[in-house]
């Protein structure tokens, strides 16, 4: 069991593509970062096969980092029906990974993520990255973006509170916010 003063927390940008991962320790306070990357599932030819990959990369990190915590992006609404399946799954292998491991999962939209990080829930990918280097006291490869969000993730975890039980009060973003917030596109 971990005291309260250590956490290890793992971020996850999700993607059909390229999905990133970010993994910190939080330690006083302090934040620290341990390893971020992409899986880069752009280059197999199958859904099925690029999802065994992503559940077997996270897996991986897992193992190797044995995170408390794992924070996600939550769905976006898109308009493209099948992108949106597509991601889902992806999003489901990577919460299924964690859930074999115990791991508690929350989400947090992308506009909770860039207030967080930045102060402005509009703020684009730059901004964010640009935040991080400050926050994380070191550079960070600008070219990585999707690793970079899931950075953003992972500290948007930690500004929300020290326990998973504190996440849960209103930053938790998923269907029922989803029905509230639009009820005009509920038919």
């Amino acid at each position: 069991m971990v005291n309260n003063t250590e956490k290890i927390i793992l971020g996850v940008d999700p993607g059909t593509r390229f999905m990133g991962y970010g993994v910190i320790l939080v330690e006083r306070n302090e934040m620290k970062v341990l390893q971020y990357g992409v899986i880069n599932v752009s280059k197999y030819s199958t859904q099925e096969i690029k999802l065994k990959k992503i559940y077997e990369r996270i897996i991986s990190v897992i193992e190797e980092f044995m995170p408390d915590e794992m924070a996600i992006e939550a769905p976006f609404f898109g308009k493209n029906v099948q992108s949106m399946l597509k991601l889902g799954r992806a999003q489901g292998v990577v919460m299924a990974a964690a859930l074999s491991r115990e791991i508690p999962i929350v989400e947090y939209s992308p506009k909770t993520v860039k207030q967080s990080v930045t102060g402005n829930g509009n703020a684009s990918k730059e901004q964010v990255a640009h935040m991080l280097d400050q926050l994380l006291k070191m550079k960070l490869d600008s070219k990585m973006f999707d690793a970079t969000d899931a950075l953003g993730i992972a500290v948007c975890h930690h500004f929300h509170g020290t326990s998973i039980m504190a996440t849960n009060k209103g930053t938790k973003k998923g269907w029922g916010a989803f029905v509230n917030e639009n009820p005009n596109r509920i038919k």
